[in-house]
């Protein structure tokens, strides 16, 4: 089942100039991303989708200029206001917290669009989700909001766990607020002991397993950072080699071998986002258009996995899940 839907609110006005691209043969997106090209491939060509259903077409009435950070949130900023310099004609942000509020600090003017994991609201990115204001809106993905929801679908499979160890990402501090203060709250409400071990690099990682085997913990929630997918293989296998029960935001993890995963859909989003990009480009205003949210998410099981780590997948968890790896 791949139910993809969102919710769509209604929102208020403002307006900026777009003036300084009229010059121009056609128009120019400015694209940051946190990671890279090669992680983002297939979810890229689903942006480009969506561009295309407003009649936007890549290369031929419309330009992308590409900014990518490697992971390193540090960079973020300064590939912002590289874009700003450059008097594109959108911003375009994808999967950062980090990256949207360094587009905001970067420019009042240009339009931008932003697909993020913490509540925008809360975070001062936008006035509300009906009516954004100023020059952005974009996609709530919701996955600090779910980090309760990951553990509790965690403990469905280790039921007799008592500490949970959360491996999250300091680099990020205004998403790992809000990731972490929701794991709190889901730990005292099963009388669980939650240990947070962080890791900013693939470099750290070892280190933070390690860290999280002298706990000891009983079953590890992973941070739905973007920067720690990075290197997913690594993180799956330091998990398998210490035979801990892990579940992740991201299907690349359960790909490679992950245990289980619970996220929205995330190739509807980004289609979604070059929707919204295509629509700016006709002349919409931000404001105008409301931050949308998912009514879907996506729950992942890796069956071999389990079996490996000798845990029975409840008949209820399988019949819920959107997709069974076997």
């Amino acid at each position: 089942m791949r139910r993809r839907d969102f919710i769509t609110l209604f929102g208020g006005a403002a307006s900026w100039p777009l003036a300084a691209h009229a010059q121009r043969s056609m128009p120019v997106v400015g694209f940051l991303h946190l990671t890279s090209l090669e992680l983002t491939r297939e979810n890229l060509a689903s942006f480009r989708r969506g561009l295309a259903e407003t009649g936007y077409i890549e290369d031929k009435n419309v330009a992308i200029e590409y900014r990518w950070a490697q992971g390193r949130n540090d960079q973020l900023p300064a590939l912002a206001a590289e874009l700003v310099r450059d008097q594109v004609s959108v911003i375009v942000v994808l999967e950062s917290t980090q990256g949207a509020l360094a587009a905001k600090v970067a420019t009042q003017t240009i339009p931008i669009v932003f697909m993020q994991a913490a509540d925008p609201v809360r975070i001062g990115l936008v006035d509300s989700l009906n009516r954004p204001g100023r020059n952005l809106t974009g996609i709530n993905l919701m996955w600090a909001e779910v980090a309760g929801k990951r553990l509790e679908l965690l403990l469905e499979l280790v039921p007799a766990a008592k500490s949970i160890a959360y491996l999250g990402n300091p680099s990020n501090p205004v998403f790992a607020e809000s990731e972490t203060r929701e794991l709190k709250a889901a730990a005292r409400a099963h009388a669980l002991r939650l240990t947070i071990v962080n890791a900013s690099r693939p470099s750290e990682f070892e280190t933070a397993f390690a860290d999280i085997v002298r706990q000891p913990a009983d079953a590890l929630v992973v941070s739905s950072a973007v920067s720690l997918l990075t290197e997913p293989d690594q993180i799956v296998a330091l998990a398998a080699q210490h035979a801990l029960p892990a579940i992740y935001a991201w299907r690349p993890s359960i790909a490679v071998g992950g245990l289980m995963s619970y996220a929205t859909s995330l190739p509807n989003a980004w289609r979604q986002a070059g929707v919204y990009t295509g629509r700016i480009l006709k002349g919409e205003k931000p404001a105008d258009l409301p931050v949308l949210q998912p009514t879907k998410f996506e729950l992942l099981i890796n069956i071999k996995t389990a079996k490996a780590l000798g845990l029975i997948v409840p008949q209820t968890l399988q019949v819920t899940a959107d997709e069974v790896i076997e």
